[in-house]
């Protein structure tokens, strides 16, 4: 049930004046000394060459050996019980096998490029044999995209069929690999731009391309996470938990135990502003809390709370006040409670009986 605590507690609760306001106006911090990723843009992919030549399979006595210039080659996925590879040679030891299953083998050069073999054999007491025609499988046209903050990857397998992964590494510490999509949402990099990232793209054979990047890295400074807290205890709440777009911001009894009331709090795109982004957990979801000013259709409220992807726009952006209320850069409106559950929204002015006044307090300061 959603109680309304003008009505329960009477407007005649106690506006906080003077120095307990300045309490809560300097609860934010002064300087921060983490990061909250808002956008990746990637460089063009400069992709090696591979580095291998003359890749071929022959029948040797009772073996298969393998031939080509420099690459090392290894055995793909689950060879039939029996199969081993030493060095370039396939050899087998066990009984007949009946029919003709495809090996595949994978020559890597040392810049991590490979291409695949696909070996039919014919496998008989002691011996296996090339038992067909054998095809090789390469990855190409290894390219990013830049879409949303994101950066999306895309190759092409020489075998359509395939299908191709992507992995990053040497990326700045606070990023994560991502495949396709190499994303800012949940990452803690510094501000910046990193060059030689490696992607590589890998098909289902093992065949791969590998490429380097530059990335630039959009990011604010934070201090962790916690809550815009009132006096009564109550703060941000994601309604329900939900964590799309559109999602209503209620007000709810902030606690470490809850994660709808887990928030990040961003610096600004505005002088003096702050922005809250919803991280259930500490994790950052990309979506912050915004007052749309009737800009959304499915909000309830015209100028109720909603989340909405984190962008640098005024409408997600609040500048405390010296009384501890909180006004939107866009819209010129107060945060405003309604009681336990119920939407926050926007209003010319702080509520009289002090559901309006705010204070950042970190998450080890949350109740348990």
């Amino acid at each position: 049930m959603h109680c309304n605590l003008r009505g329960t507690l009477g407007i005649g609760i106690p506006v906080l004046l003077g120095s307990a306001l300045a309490v809560g106006a300097a609860a934010l911090p002064a300087s921060a000394t983490t990061y909250q990723d808002t956008a990746l843009s990637a460089g063009s992919v400069t992709v090696s060459t591979f580095g291998g030549a003359g890749l071929a399979a022959r029948d040797g006595t009772g073996v298969i050996a393998l031939s080509g210039t420099g690459v090392t080659w290894s055995l793909h996925g689950t060879p039939p019980a029996g199969v081993s590879l030493s060095g370039t040679t396939i050899g087998y030891a066990g009984g007949a096998v009946t029919g003709t299953p495809v090996l595949v083998v994978d020559a890597t050069d040392t810049n991590g490029n490979a291409e695949a073999l696909e070996i039919p054999v014919t496998i008989t007491g002691g011996s296996i044999q090339v038992g067909g025609t054998v095809v090789t499988v390469s990855v190409s046209h290894l390219a990013a995209a830049n879409t949303s903050g994101t950066v999306t990857f895309s190759a092409t397998s020489s075998k359509s069929t395939n299908t191709v992964s992507f992995a990053e590494t040497s990326l700045p510490t606070g990023l994560t690999s991502g495949s396709p999509v190499l994303t800012y949402v949940g990452g803690t990099a510094a501000p910046g731009t990193y060059g030689g990232v490696k992607v590589t793209a890998t098909d289902t054979d093992g065949a791969a391309q590998a490429g380097t990047f530059s990335l630039t890295v959009f990011a604010n400074a934070t201090s962790g996470y916690g809550n815009e807290v009132n006096r009564f205890g109550n703060g941000f709440d994601a309604y329900r938990q939900h964590q799309y777009a559109g999602a209503i911001i209620a007000g709810w009894p902030a606690t470490q135990g809850d994660p709808a009331t887990h928030f990040i709090l961003n610096a600004g795109s505005h002088a003096g502003a702050y922005q809250f982004e919803y991280a259930p957990s500490g994790t950052g979801t990309g979506l912050c809390v915004s007052d749309p000013g009737g800009g959304w259709s499915s909000d309830p409220l015209r100028d109720g709370l909603i989340l909405a992807n984190c962008n640098t726009g005024p409408w997600q952006q609040f500048i405390p006040q010296s009384n501890g209320s909180l006004q939107n850069v866009a819209t010129g409106l107060f945060v405003n409670p309604n009681g336990t559950g119920a939407q926050l929204r926007g209003g010319t002015s702080a509520t009289p009986w002090g559901g309006s006044y705010y204070s950042w307090t970190d998450y080890s300061s949350l109740p348990g």
